[in-house]
């Protein structure tokens, strides 16, 4: 079954748009990190100070891996580094999977991410000037997995609705 895979990173929206999306296209959406936590029973923080990053990154592949070949039709929202480890920017070329990459500019992560900076534990810390630099960072470092998407959509000063308009128009 065709799976519709959202990936980004934090900030650009994932999980607000494919709960949209969703609901316009009638498909359930998955959230990878909340089915990861919902089949250890631990939260994603949890599983980092307990088994650690590497762990975390195998279960990862291997959960998304089982909802890529489940019988069912998804909306996958990806964690923002989900396609950067385990080789699962190949799996965003799949003939089953309609990868979307929701990119977004800096200004606009550092402007979604800053009122809710205490959720997020990469940059709870961070004062503009390193929060901005860390995001710039991680965009450079991230794009080229990112970039295997089958297609992008630039959520810079688009509303969810007109997001999801311009998904819609991709996938059709």
């Amino acid at each position: 079954m065709k799976k519709i895979v959202l990936l980004g990173y934090m900030g650009c929206g994932k999980s607000t748009i494919a709960q949209n999306l969703s609901k316009n296209k009638n498909i359930p959406f998955v959230d990878l990190d909340e089915f990861i936590e919902k089949r250890v029973k631990l939260s994603i923080n949890e599983i980092f100070e307990k088994h650690g990053e590497i762990y975390f990154r195998k279960l990862e592949h291997e959960l998304f891996i089982e909802l890529l070949q489940s019988s069912e039709n998804y909306i996958i929202g990806l964690g923002g580094g989900t396609p950067c480890y385990a080789n699962n920017h190949e799996l965003l070329k799949r003939d089953n999977v309609t990868s979307v990459y929701l990119k977004a500019s800096i200004d606009t992560l550092y402007n979604r991410l800053k009122g809710n900076k205490s959720n997020r534990p990469l940059i709870a810390n961070m004062n503009e000037e390193e929060m901005k630099e860390f995001i710039a960072k991680h965009l450079f470092d991230r794009s080229f997995y990112y970039n295997h998407a089958k297609h992008k959509v630039t959520v810079d000063n688009r509303t969810v609705e007109e997001t999801v308009a311009d998904i819609v128009a991709v996938l059709a």
